[in-house]
């Protein structure tokens, strides 16, 4: 099987065994439309650091949407396995009304993870800001992406293609099912090329974006 952990790959959290989605190399000059898959078992699922969990949204006012509790769940999963020592909230903040990421947080706290192993970044207004932030001002190496099937060959040809070592876990509650948003990708993968090979300011870099709350930047010895 040669060394998986070389590879974007991608796995499943809720099951034994596990399906990985392999996207095209951070050097390729196009994102790859279709994935490979191949099986693993739990005892070959990368450890990292953190789990990088981006925003999907809200049904109301602190109410995570479905897509979101996936994959907000995904991530506890990983956590309560030992998998990931802290989870990493990026979601968009901009407005008092939608506060992406404070519903994140009571989400996670409400299923018992620790408020100590939480971290929010409340500017994460696009994939590439989250994966951006996340790597500049949250000091991330080594990650994992919780997402949907539709959302990781982008989420991961960002991340690896910006230096990232990422796998990427879906969240997918019907992985069978079209995901209607799948559409989406059509616009966004063509950009994602471009903002790899251009690396634009992220969101708040030049002070032209604000959170309606601070940003939890952690401390040096917050990062270790």
């Amino acid at each position: 099987m040669g060394d998986l952990r070389n590879r974007p790959h991608a796995t499943n959290a809720a099951t034994e065994s596990k399906t990985v989605l392999k996207t095209t190399p951070p050097s390729s000059p196009r994102v790859k439309w279709n994935t490979a898959a191949i099986t693993i078992t739990a005892r070959e699922v990368p450890e990292a650091p953190v789990a990088l969990v981006f925003g999907a949204g809200l049904s109301s006012p602190g109410v995570p949407s479905p897509v979101l509790a996936a994959r907000m769940d995904t991530a506890i999963a990983l956590y309560r396995e030992g998998k990931v020592s802290r989870l990493l909230l990026s979601g968009d903040n901009q407005s008092r009304y939608h506060d992406e990421t404070g519903a994140m947080r009571r989400y996670a706290l409400s299923k018992g993870v620790k408020p100590a192993h939480l971290q929010l970044d409340r500017l994460g207004l696009s994939t590439y800001d989250s994966v951006r932030r996340a790597q500049v001002l949250f000091g991330v190496e080594r990650a994992l992406l919780v997402t949907q099937r539709f959302h990781l060959p982008r989420a991961l040809y960002l991340a690896n293609g910006l230096g990232l070592d990422a796998w990427g876990v879906p969240a997918d509650s019907e992985p069978d099912k079209p995901s209607p948003y799948a559409w989406r990708e059509l616009v966004s993968r063509p950009m994602a090329l471009a903002q790899v090979l251009t690396q634009p300011p992220y969101a708040g870099e030049q002070g032209e974006v604000t959170s309606a709350q601070p940003m939890d930047v952690p401390t040096r010895e917050a990062q270790r």
